[in-house]
């Protein structure tokens, strides 16, 4: 996905991902000693990965160009070790380097189930929502719905937390550090992109986003990859004001592209009392349940 609006293949984007990993790693760090003279390219040279990873510069840079599919479970561990890759990027270079064949078939509707829906009804003192596929929204709180924003009253296209995040201004004032917040979802969008290259609704996403923010433009671009699972974050919020929230982030058995997230905060903190404020602000005790997206 080099051209975020083509819904590009694998190939390009094993292509920018090799070319992203290699420009942000010196000579000196990778333990190379270096010639005198200036560097053209930022970072290491094609042959220079070549040499790490112990395979011919030929062979390296047909891959780079994604001409090469076939390529082993030791090559790729080789060059995830010569571009210091962590075990997410590791995970997303197997993916985006040797493609499941049948990936383009289409992708069912996804559905929450009803035991998820029941544990969203027990949460009913913190923010609890369910994404999908591209970071759709397919369910959340009531708690969720105040914390954000009325998911329910979007059009289905528009239930997802890129576009919350992007093309929403009270997400901006949300977020004490937006930056951090919005690139993290870019890099978690772009490791969902490495398993699913060929979803016409993820092209539809990036392209739009593309065209309309330039932050979101230049952080695709970057082709970093994260994987959040836990962790805080701090907010802003009109009604309660100020809060440091942690969030856990739950896998679903039955749906790998589906997670639980749950926010919690510190007991006794003024972040809890905040949370209490706001969980008295809402009136409607009903979770809000929102039909998922395809």
């Amino acid at each position: 996905m080099s051209d975020p609006s083509s819904g590009a293949g694998a190939n390009s984007e094993l292509r920018e991902f090799l070319r992203s990993r290699r420009a942000r790693i010196t000579p000196e760090e990778a333990g190379l000693s270096t010639q005198p003279g200036t560097r053209r390219v930022p970072g290491l040279r094609r042959e220079e990965v070549a040499q790490l990873a112990g395979v011919s510069v030929d062979y390296y840079v047909r891959l780079e160009r994604g001409r090469h599919v076939n390529v082993s479970e030791t090559v790729l561990d080789a060059l995830a070790r010569a571009l210091r890759l962590n075990d997410t990027e590791r995970g997303h270079l197997f993916d985006v380097a040797r493609p499941t064949i049948g990936r383009s078939r289409p992708m069912p509707p996804q559905r929450v189930r009803p035991g998820l829906y029941r544990v969203l009804d027990l949460l009913s003192d913190t923010p609890a929502l369910i994404l999908g596929r591209r970071m759709d929204v397919l369910a959340a709180n009531k708690m969720a719905r105040a914390l954000y924003t009325d998911f329910d009253a979007l059009p289905h296209r528009d239930r997802n937390m890129l576009r919350f995040m992007f093309l929403n201004e009270a997400a901006r004032g949300l977020y004490v550090d937006w930056e951090s917040a919005a690139r993290g979802t870019v890099a978690g969008l772009h490791l969902y992109a490495g398993r699913h290259p060929d979803d016409a609704r993820l092209a539809e996403l990036v392209g739009e986003l593309s065209l309309r923010d330039k932050d979101f433009r230049r952080w695709w671009a970057d082709h970093d990859v994260h994987r959040r699972t836990y962790g805080a974050k701090d907010y802003h919020h009109p009604v309660v004001g100020d809060l440091t929230l942690g969030y856990e982030a739950f896998g679903s058995e039955g749906d790998p592209d589906q997670v639980l997230g749950i926010h919690t905060a510190e007991p006794g903190s003024p972040s809890e009392q905040a949370l209490r404020l706001l969980a008295s602000w809402i009136s409607e005790p009903a979770t809000i349940r929102l039909p998922g997206p395809a």
